[in-house]
C-alpha cells in the first residue's frame, strides 16, 4: 500500500467538498492529489534507480555522492 492511503484520503476530502457546495476547496483538493501522485511516483523511481540487488548481498548507490555500500 505505501503511501496511496494518502491520495484515498484526499479523494474522500474532494468528495466531502463537493457534495458541501465547497467547490474552491474541492478543485484544490483535486490538484494537491495530483502533486501528491507526483511526488510519490518521482520518490518511487528514484527509489528503483538508487537501489539494485548483486546476489546475496544488497547494494546502495547514493545518485548524490556516486558512492556505494553494501549492507
Amino acid at each position: 500500500m505505501g503511501h496511496e492511503w494518502i491520495i484515498d484520503v484526499l479523494a474522500d476530502l474532494k468528495s466531502f467538498a463537493s457534495t458541501n457546495d465547497l467547490s474552491v476547496l474541492a478543485a484544490q483538493l483535486e490538484e494537491t492529489a495530483d502533486v501528491a501522485r507526483l511526488e510519490i511516483d518521482s520518490k518511487l523511481d528514484q527509489a528503483s534507480r538508487t537501489t539494485r540487488g548483486e546476489g546475496a548481498g544488497t547494494r546502495y548507490v547514493f545518485a548524490s555522492s556516486g558512492s556505494s555500500r553494501r549492507a
